[in-house]
């Protein structure tokens, strides 16, 4: 049995088509948990790097690395004290 395409008509998806639902896409919205969790895991990676540049013998870099570590770590310590931090349930 043959069969036949449908009479419907047939476009190809265009930048113009992308555009239009662009409009329509949310926007990911970031809890105070996730930024807490994002801003742990940026301390952890400069600290990763300043012992990385250690062992590399570039001490310059190193001693940067290390002392930009805690600037992620207050801000993570402001953020969970903050009033939009929930607790974890029970």
């Amino acid at each position: 049995m043959h069969m036949a395409p449908s009479p419907g008509r047939i476009e190809l998806w265009t930048g113009v088509h992308a555009r239009r639902l662009r409009a329509f896409v949310p926007q990911p919205v970031q809890t105070p948990r996730g930024r807490h969790a994002q801003l742990l895991t940026i301390a952890a990676a400069r600290r990763l790097r300043s012992i990385e540049r250690t062992g590399l013998g570039r001490t310059e870099d190193a001693g940067y690395w290390k002392a930009v570590a805690p600037v992620a770590v207050f801000k993570a310590a402001e953020l969970r004290a903050g009033d939009g931090f929930a607790d974890l349930p029970a």
